[in-house]
Order: structure tokens, then C-alpha cells, then sequence
């Protein structure tokens, strides 16, 4: 262990590694002993591969029996330092490769990054794209603003909607895209769906963006991490959705100044114009189909690039609604009501499916009232296929 805690040294670290490399041993100290007590038979040979093999130490091989109470925490620390040096090395390299090399590193990270999933979430969202906010059922608003909820019927929305960047704890955010969706429609309408985003359109997004706020609320500040999740949406090429878990990693990664939920001019001319310099982004548009799918993505996507454990794609809203078990408590079950709006559209959408027979379409208002009294859509479908099928 000794062996490999000092092993950095003899590494040819950046300025940004070394930083993180120190701020690592700070937590080492406390929780040395029960290091050292861990045999270690593997020694990379970089720091990338060096911050992974200590988290995977420390997550898997230290004894957390023999912790003190006072050691949980910097043991924790530590695991973030490492998961931090992780998302810095492989953003070091997303700043300098090739398209090629970009979407080749996504592939062989997709199950760990629960890519197919995200891209399920990018297709419904480009199949929606064109349609207003105003004019949207509740279920796809939240799916575009980013709010998980028990309302996405899983037989429609395959996907956890809060991928790339869960908004639900802005909550004043939501409550005026509830309440005034044509306002955001109005600023959405200064980013172009095609073509190259300008200074100037964005400036002019942010300016109708912070107007809405002004006007609605009794002077709260319009939160720019809300903000790029809808310009991510929009044009899921251009912009980088923010969250303030990853904001950090990114702009250390990145070699940028560090943002905050205020900077929107930084996350413009630091962000943006950072991610357009590189060549992944600034290749044209590949005929591989897989590397398609990347590129008009591809901005977005850079969350790939950040670490990731194996919890993460289990962490899913859609995985834990999909697997929850079924409890059923007579008398208080609390079924999920549906507008009919909402249920309508669920059922349409599960019905363009090639396997739906005739007599299910045909009986598409008694399995819309179903839908719309808390059945999920193939619950209801099931039940009819069992009854007339």
C-alpha cells in the first residue's frame, strides 16, 4: 500500500493532478492504518488508472468494521478526491480527441453510464422537440424540464428524465414553467433548432429566461443550472446541462474558472466556447451511424466523461419504478391519476407499437379511462388482451 500511495510521485502530473493528488493524502492520514492493512497487487502506471484502483480499495477492500466513527468521514472525502481525479483525467482527454476516439470511449463506457438508456431520453425528446411547452401534456414538460415523477408510466417513458441534469429541487422553476410555459416558450424561441447557436441568440435566451423570473417572483434569482437543462434539451449539441453535483468536476476537468448557479455569462464564454475548440466537436458530420447518434449529441454527452460507479445506472428513476415490488394494500392503495389530455397521448403513443391488434385499438377510450385513472398503459392493455384476446 505504501507502494502505491507514493507511487504519484513518480508520475508526470498536471497541475490540476497534482492538486488533486494532495488534497487526496490530507484524507489519507486520518485513515492510514486501515490502509495499510489492505494488500495490494495491482500499480498502475497512471494517475487515472491510480485514482480508480484506490477507489476501489477504499469502497471494497477496507475493512469499515475496524473504522472509528471519525474515520467515516475521511474516508469519504477520499472517495470523492479519487472520484474527482477520475472525471479530471478523463475530461483532460475528452479536451484533445477526435470524434472517433470520443464516441468510441462512450461505447465502451455505455453500461456503466446507462448510455442507452440516455440516448432513449435524447430520441423522445428530439420526437417532441417541435412542440411547444405550452401545448405539451404535464408528463413531457417534466421530461424536458428534467422532474422525475410517479406519473411517467413506464411503458411510454423508458428512460429516467432527470439524466444528464434532475431539476426537481428548483422548485420556483417549475411552478413557472407550470404556470407560464409560454414565457419559456418565448425565450426557447431565440435558440435555432439547426446551425451553429450564437452569442447573441443565447444572450438573448438568458435575458427572456431572467425576465420571467423578475416579473413572477418576489426578486429570486433565475438559476442558471434550470437554464441549460432547457438549452440542452433544445440543442442537445451546443449546450452542457449543469447540475451543482458535477459543475465542479467539469470545470476542473475542463480547466475552467469554477462556475455557480449565477454564471451565465462564464458558462457561455468559458464552457461553451471551451468544449468548441476541441475536435470532437468540431468535426463534421461523420456517416458512421454510431458516431452520428454521438455528434448530434455531443455537448451533452460529455457527462460520459465524468466518473462513474457501478450504482450509477441502477440509480435510474425508470430502473426503481420498474422494479419496485408490487405492494398491494386493499383499501389504501393510491393509484397515480392522469389528466385525460395526458392519458390520451400515453395510450397513443403506446399504440403505435407494430404489435398492437385491432380490437385493442378499437377499444382505445376504455383503456384511455384506465390509463387516466392510474393504470399503466400495458396494465391495461394486458387486462383487455386477457379478457377479449
Amino acid at each position: 500500500m505504501r507502494k502505491l500511495l507514493t507511487s504519484p510521485n513518480a508520475m508526470s502530473l498536471s497541475s490540476i493532478e497534482q492538486t488533486i493528488y494532495q488534497n487526496a493524502l490530507t484524507f489519507v492520514a486520518d485513515i492510514s492504518l486501515n490502509l495499510m492493512a489492505v494488500k495490494v497487487d495491482n500499480h498502475p502506471e497512471n494517475f487515472l488508472d491510480w485514482c480508480k484502483e484506490l477507489y476501489r480499495i477504499c469502497l471494497h477492500e477496507v475493512n469499515r468494521d475496524l473504522l472509528e466513527p471519525s474515520q467515516e468521514k475521511p474516508l469519504k472525502k477520499l472517495q470523492e478526491a479519487l472520484s474527482n481525479g477520475v472525471s479530471a483525467c478523463q475530461l483532460k482527454l475528452a479536451r484533445v480527441v477526435p470524434l472517433p476516439i470520443f464516441s468510441s470511449f462512450m461505447q465502451e463506457n455505455a453500461s456503466l453510464q446507462a448510455l442507452p438508456e440516455r440516448l432513449r431520453l435524447l430520441d423522445y425528446i428530439a420526437n417532441i422537440r417541435n412542440t411547444k411547452l405550452a401545448e405539451m401534456i404535464e408528463e413531457d414538460r417534466l421530461a424536458y424540464a428534467g422532474k422525475h415523477t410517479a406519473q411517467h408510466d413506464i411503458s411510454v417513458y423508458d428512460f429516467d428524465v432527470e439524466w444528464f441534469a434532475g431539476t426537481r429541487g428548483a422548485k420556483t422553476f417549475h411552478q413557472l414553467v407550470k404556470s407560464h410555459p409560454q414565457a419559456f416558450d418565448n425565450a426557447l424561441d431565440n435558440i435555432p433548432f439547426t446551425g451553429e447557436v450564437s452569442f447573441a441568440q443565447y444572450q438573448r435566451f438568458v435575458e427572456a429566461y431572467k425576465a420571467i423570473f423578475a416579473l413572477h417572483t418576489s426578486n429570486e434569482k433565475a438559476p442558471l443550472y434550470a437554464a441549460t437543462r432547457l438549452l440542452a434539451m433544445r440543442r442537445p449539441d451546443q449546450f452542457i446541462a449543469l447540475t451543482s453535483s458535477k459543475v465542479d468536476s467539469l470545470s476542473l476537468g475542463l480547466g475552467l474558472i469554477k462556475l455557480n448557479n449565477q454564471s451565465f455569462d462564464d458558462y457561455w464564454h468559458e464552457m461553451i466556447a471551451g468544449i468548441r475548440s476541441t475536435p470532437w466537436w468540431r468535426s463534421e458530420m461523420p456517416s458512421d451511424e454510431t458516431e452520428l447518434v454521438v455528434w448530434r449529441n455531443r455537448a451533452i454527452l460529455i457527462d460520459l466523461f465524468l466518473f462513474a460507479d457501478n450504482s450509477l445506472a441502477e440509480s435510474s428513476n425508470y430502473i426503481r419504478m420498474r422494479d419496485k415490488p408490487k405492494k398491494v394494500k386493499i383499501g389504501v392503495a393510491k393509484a397515480v391519476k392522469r389528466s385525460k389530455e395526458s392519458a390520451e397521448a400515453i395510450v397513443d403513443k403506446a399504440f403505435e407499437a407494430d404489435d398492437i391488434p385491432d380490437f385493442i385499438l378499437n377499444m382505445r377510450s376504455t383503456i384511455v379511462n384506465s390509463v387516466k385513472d392510474g393504470k399503466t398503459v400495458d396494465q391495461a392493455i394486458t387486462l383487455m388482451r386477457n379478457i377479449f384476446g
